[in-house]
Order: structure tokens, then sequence, then C-alpha cells
């Protein structure tokens, strides 16, 4: 049963359903909140919405209503920030596509079919969604939502390995022609091995006196990346572009504030145009690939690459790791003949030792 209301105001309301900053929720008993509608709804729209709900949940349980309820757990609240972005994102045309149908109804050969009508346009979507697809029914059946996970069992495309690198003429191309912000987020993001996502939200405090304290938001792992004289000089720029105004963040817009995901991934794209006109080069390359040409320079094994780079396993920086071997030519490595086994001039395999053809 649902409380008494506090205010008097809210009286009229459903059950279980209030107000949460912009918009009307319903609050389930087993915990979370679903969206119904706008907090300017009428209660004509406000009851409406709450009833389709209901009516929803007692011709049973939906996948817009497990995706629902997969948003509003603690097992997606506690993955990163761009996890979460990506998922929400991937979630928008598996919804429009199964949104509708009853969980349970899903087969692995529905699944099959997204994918393969999917993969037409997009394979490495494709697999995307299926992957945040199959993680939101793992949660469902985990919790009795849901009889099984279709997606279990259905085969992803296959991903070809990105093997682009960047080379130093090209890095510089573009780190000319690019706006002071923009060359802060290279710098950083190349001479730590970061990501663009730990570069976009490092604040100021992650700036120690001998280094940048990073965590990484992909796999956790914590490191300080100790000053270079080049980091040094990206840290003073970054400061000079926020002299006035010096807010939380490193790396900011000219007006001060940060920059969103989106934000700076058209400020990368003008800076990419201009480099391409300057040098009439392809240059054809993404900000992501900035952090594979750090480890790809790091002179070592793979394990010191690992040790630089933050990553939890050797596999995983063999992916980034886009250098060229260099390795010695057969005849500075051959090993030396054994003693009396030199092959004497003029041998033929069809020629026995004595030099008399066999009739």
């Amino acid at each position: 049963m649902a409380r008494t209301r506090a205010k008097e105001t809210d009286k009229w309301m459903p059950p279980r359903v209030y107000i949460k900053g912009p918009s009307f929720v319903f609050r389930p008993v087993g915990g979370g909140s679903i969206r119904l509608c706008a907090a300017t709804a009428k209660q004509s729209e406000v009851w409406q919405a709450y009833e389709a709900l209901i009516n929803e949940d007692a011709h049973g349980y939906k996948v817009s209503k497990l995706i629902s309820d997969f948003f509003a757990s603690a097992d997606f609240i506690e993955l990163s920030k761009t996890t979460q972005a990506d998922y929400r994102k991937n979630s928008k045309p598996v919804l429009l596509v199964f949104g509708a149908m009853q969980a349970d109804a899903v087969e692995p050969r529905h699944v099959r079919a997204y994918m393969d009508k999917r993969g037409l346009k997009s394979r490495v979507q494709a697999n995307r969604e299926k992957a945040f697809f199959s993680r939101a029914y793992r949660w469902g059946y985990e919790r009795g939502k849901v009889k099984g996970n279709p997606c279990k069992g259905v085969k992803q495309f296959k991903e070809q390995a990105r093997t682009r690198y960047v080379t130093d003429p090209e890095y510089q191309a573009v780190y000319q022609a690019a706006q002071p912000a923009v060359k802060v987020a290279m710098e950083i993001s190349y001479l730590c091995a970061a990501r663009k996502g730990d570069v976009l939200t490092m604040r100021w405090d992650q700036v120690l006196e001998d280094g940048i304290f990073i965590q990484q938001g992909k796999t956790g792992i914590k490191q300080i990346k100790l000053f270079s004289e080049r980091l040094l000089e990206a840290i003073a720029m970054a400061r000079d572009l926020s002299r006035n105004q010096l807010g939380a963040y490193v790396v900011v817009k000219p007006d001060g504030h940060p920059y969103t995901d989106n934000g700076f991934n058209s400020a990368w794209r003008e800076t990419m145009l201009r480099a391409r006109e300057q040098t009439g080069w392809p240059l054809d390359f993404t900000f992501h690939d900035l952090k594979a040409k750090a480890i790809s320079d790091i002179d070592g094994t793979s394990r010191d690459k690992q040790a630089i780079s933050g990553h939890k396993t050797e596999g995983q920086v063999a992916v980034y790791d886009r250098s060229v071997k260099r390795v010695a030519t057969v005849d500075a490595v051959r090993k030396k003949p054994e003693k009396g086994r030199d092959i004497p001039q003029g041998y033929s395999p069809d020629i026995p030792h004595n030099g008399k053809r066999e009739k």
C-alpha cells in the first residue's frame, strides 16, 4: 500500500508516482524509477501515462521494461560514464526493434536476424548493440525477470583489428593545425598514453608536484605520470588558457567550460580538416589512435609498455601496439654448418656423391 502524501498538493498523484527533476516518475516496489512524462504535464496526462505503464506490466514484462530496469539498477550506475553513454546510445536501435516484444518471447533467431540486417550497414555497431542487449538480459536473468538470454550463442561479426599507426610528421601536422585546447589534449593523450575520456575529465587537483594522477575510467588502474619537459610544457599551455578563469578542468573551451564528448569530437574534426587542407595528406586517423601511437613508440618489451600504458594484461597492450617489428635477415642469424657437413659445390639431389648418375 502506498504511503499517504505529505503534501496536500500531491494527493492527486497516482500511487508511487513522484516528481523527480524535470519529470514525473514511477518508483516500483523493487527500487529504481521509471519516467512517465514531463513535470509540466497535466494531471490527466500523468494518470494516462501511469495507467499505460500498469497495463503494460499486466500484459507481461516487455523488453522496454527490462532495459528501463537495467538502466535504473546499481549494476548500471557502477559502470564508467563512458560505458553508460555507450549503452544508452546502443539501446536506441535495439528498442526500436524489440521494445514492444515480451522479453521472454525474444529468441536467438530474432537476435541473429537483427544482427544480419544491422550488419549490412555496420558490423561493428551490430556487435556493440548485441553486446549491450546481452548485458541487459544477463542482468535480468540473474534477478529472475527473464527465463534466459536470447543473445547467448549468437555469433558476433568478426572485426578486423585496427592497424593505423600515426607517424611523427602526421602528428606534427595535426598539432600545428589545432587550437590550443586540442593541442593540450593531444599532448596529454600521447605522452600519458591516456584515453580521450580520461583527458577530458582531468581536473587540476590531479596535477601534482611531480606528475599527473590518472585513474583510468575503463580499467580503474591508478598511476602518476611523471613530468617530462614536454608534458610540463603542455600543462603550462593549459594553465595559460585558463589564467583568467582557472576552473576545475585542465582541458577547457575558450569560455572556460569543459568539453563534452561531442563538443571535443567536433573540435577534432575541424582540426583534421584544416590539417588536410594545409598538407594535402589524407590524415585518416582518429584521436584514439594517439594512444596506440604512444604505446607503439615505447622502446621495450610488451611488459615495459604495459607498465606505462596501465593495461591489465599484455594481451591488451598487443591490441594497441602497432609498431613494426625489426628482425634480422637470415644470413645474419644463420647457424654455422657442422663440421663435415658442408655442401660440396656442384651438388645436385639427383646425382650421387660419387659424381656418377644412376642408370
